[in-house]
């Protein structure tokens, strides 16, 4: 087993890393009040970012999702604004269009979303049902040579900003898991409205859009046969970028712990000489290489898309663990853990997203537990193999 990077891809990590401290750190305050980072999506697309999961052919990098996961990573330890805002050019919404679209729309769409021109964002959660797929009422009809969509997502990274939205509809009225497809519609159709906006803990801005009688393209009609379990494949991808932009909140808390550390002083020596301050920087690092240990594993099993059992035991331990971890940091800063002027507050705050998109650590500890009774083999533990 190699655990060790190419230099390939430290290349890219020192890249984005420098870029990411430099740059996007010290100015990530500004983006906690719903402001885009249009700025550090610029530079980001500069350098190729925003191409990773865009195959060569329409101008991206075609980079694994292991690299992707990569560079969310060093951007989360600067900016979970601005980490947040990549994941919706490089995450599920980039993946479902370059494996089930019609080429006609790669060639407009992806060399777009290279450049930055072209933001995208994935419609899933309805008002009544988030991780609840097969329940959803959003339907697309088809008549004729054209679509018809009526209906409302909720909680929708980037509306404001996104051109294009990969929707989770029901296909004529299809009820169940088989009735699952997925539709592809533009800003600008008539009946698209947005129609509440909700600005989060984390910083950024979320949204709910309405569809009422949107007429489109019947090419736009992504995904129909077989579309529930092609969409949660896709979905997969998400299960492990997710848990790549928590990891990286965690690792910047933790460097602003042991920076804070060593730096603050109580009872005239420095806080970081004290044993209980050391036990939780080690207990703090021990979580963060664990955690990064079994995401890495994940990563790679993406052929195009991650194991969904492995990815679903990374997104559980490493969304858990960032949330301890940027807690403890916080605890390590003392009271000035609680306020906006130390970053550790920031980094919390958009840990506590992780266990709540892409799927809920309830529902994939229920997936795997299945797996678990079902799969288990007569030979014991096997590890990774036994699944």
């Amino acid at each position: 087993m190699e655990f060790a990077l190419t230099q390939e891809q430290r290349s890219v990590v020192n890249t984005v890393r420098e870029l990411t401290q430099d740059k996007f750190k010290p100015n990530a305050l500004k983006y906690m009040d719903g402001t885009f980072p249009w700025d550090n999506i610029k530079d980001l697309a500069g350098i190729g970012v925003l191409g990773m999961a865009v195959p060569e052919e329409y101008g991206g990098l075609g980079l694994p999702v292991f690299d992707t996961a990569l560079v969310l990573e060093e951007i989360a330890k600067g900016c979970y604004v601005t980490a947040m805002a990549v994941l919706g050019e490089v995450g599920v919404q980039t993946k479902i269009i370059d494996n089930f679209a019609p080429d006609n729309i790669k060639q407009r769409l992806l060399p777009k979303v290279c450049t930055g021109e072209y933001m995208l964002a994935v419609c899933m959660t309805e008002p009544h049902a988030g991780t609840d797929v097969a329940n959803y009422r959003t339907n697309t009809d088809i008549k004729g040579d054209k679509l018809v969509m009526n209906g409302v997502k909720t909680l929708i990274s980037r509306v404001d900003e996104a051109q294009a939205f990969v929707v989770f509809s029901r296909i004529n009225k299809q009820p169940g898991r088989e009735g699952i497809g997925c539709v592809l519609i533009e800003r600008g159709t008539p009946g698209f409205e947005c129609t509440a906006r909700y600005h989060t803990m984390g910083g950024e801005n979320l949204a709910e859009i309405r569809f009422e009688n949107c007429e489109l393209p019947l090419e736009n009609l992504i995904i129909r046969e077989d579309g529930f379990r092609k969409l949660l494949n896709a979905f997969n991808t998400q299960r492990c970028l997710n848990p790549s932009i928590s990891l990286g909140l965690a690792e910047g808390a933790f460097e602003e712990a042991v920076k804070y550390a060593r730096e603050r002083e109580a009872f005239g020596r420095s806080i970081g000489d004290f044993q209980a301050i050391r036990h939780k920087l080690a207990e703090m690092y021990r979580d963060i290489e664990a955690s990064r240990s079994i995401l890495y594993r994940a990563c790679a099993t993406a052929n195009p898309f991650p194991d969904p059992y492995m990815a679903a035991i990374a997104k559980i331990t490493v969304n858990e663990m960032s949330l301890r971890v940027t807690s403890e940091a916080i605890q390590v800063h003392g009271g000035y853990g609680f306020t906006d002027e130390f970053p550790v507050s920031r980094f919390y705050r958009g840990a506590r997203y992780g266990s709540l998109g892409g799927g809920t650590t309830e529902t994939l500890k229920e997936l795997v537990g299945k797996r678990i009774l079902s799969d288990f083999g007569p030979d014991g533990f096997l590890g990774m193999n036994s699944f």
